[in-house]
């Protein structure tokens, strides 16, 4: 394959990346991953790198256009982020003693159980009409509301504070190890465990990424695992497909979204557990 028709598949593969990053929440990475060790023989390491690098790209592009649109919640991602930075500074030593092989087969498994997880929740409207009232919620002022479909606002109240701040470490050090922003697990610990509707928690998710994955790309650019070639068709590519998505996502129906969501990190779970079981043979 010569170069330059590299880089163009390499840009085009990127902007489908960023599309569904943005679309639901996983922040591209999730994609791009596999997408570089499967497709394009990228040794996972290098590949984590530039994911991340893309990630930053992605929460970026989309983060701004969902704040602007009244989707994100501002106040529940800085105060969530405070749990996934330190988990993913975390990841990112841990990525240095885990063999490649175990990366990519825990990779798959934690993408097929947000999978399961995510295709067994309950649509947005019950969400909203089932969540609590939470005392630490009105302390730290995370309940809110966002535009519906009709225009009207949808109020919500934010739940388990505590089991999703736990949680959210979990993603970071997922984000570090595996590079992928852990945007799915982090759209799962909001819709799940705190009941913010799903909408809410995928643009919160995009405008948190961005954060997580700061904090672990410096560790890997230190290492000399970011490879500038690589890297710049990629931000390219994810920051155009994020810009798409975002324009896209005010107008979708929720279970849409969590089908797309739900094939797609089924499919490249499957796909990675896949590639890392060969290695051993």
């Amino acid at each position: 394959m010569t170069l330059p028709l590299f880089t163009v598949l390499l840009f085009f593969g990127s902007l489908t990346a960023g599309l569904l990053g943005a679309l639901t929440g996983l922040g591209g990475g999730v994609v791009l991953v596999p997408l570089l060790t499967v497709f394009f023989h990228v040794d996972i390491r290098y590949a984590i790198g530039v994911s991340l690098i893309s990630v930053i790209a992605t929460s970026s592009g989309a983060a701004a256009a969902y704040v602007r649109e009244g989707l994100s919640s501002v106040r529940i991602g800085m105060f969530l982020e405070v749990a996934t930075t330190l988990g993913a500074i975390v990841g990112a030593y841990l990525a240095t003693v885990v063999h490649t092989q175990w990366l990519a087969i825990i990779f798959g498994l934690v993408l097929i159980y947000s999978a399961f997880v995510s295709w067994q929740q309950r649509n947005e409207a019950a969400a909203v009409e089932m969540t609590g009232h939470s005392r630490w919620s009105d302390k730290l002022e995370l309940s809110g509301s966002y535009p519906g479909r009709d225009g009207k606002p949808c109020r919500y109240e934010v739940e388990n504070i505590p089991g999703g701040f736990g949680l959210m470490f979990v993603a970071g050090t997922l984000s570090g190890l595996l590079g992928i922003g852990s945007g799915a697990v982090k759209v799962l610990a909001m819709d799940r465990v705190m009941k913010v509707p799903f909408k809410v928690s995928t643009t919160t998710s995009n405008f948190m990424i961005g954060v997580t994955a700061a904090a672990s790309a410096g560790i890997y650019l230190h290492r000399g695992l970011v490879a500038p070639g690589l890297a710049f068709p990629v931000m390219l590519g994810v920051l155009a497909g994020s810009l798409l998505g975002a324009r896209y996502l005010v107008r979708a129906r929720t279970a849409v979204l969590r089908g797309v969501f739900t094939l797609v990190v089924l499919a490249l779970g499957v796909e990675m557990i896949v590639s890392g079981v060969k290695k051993w043979f």
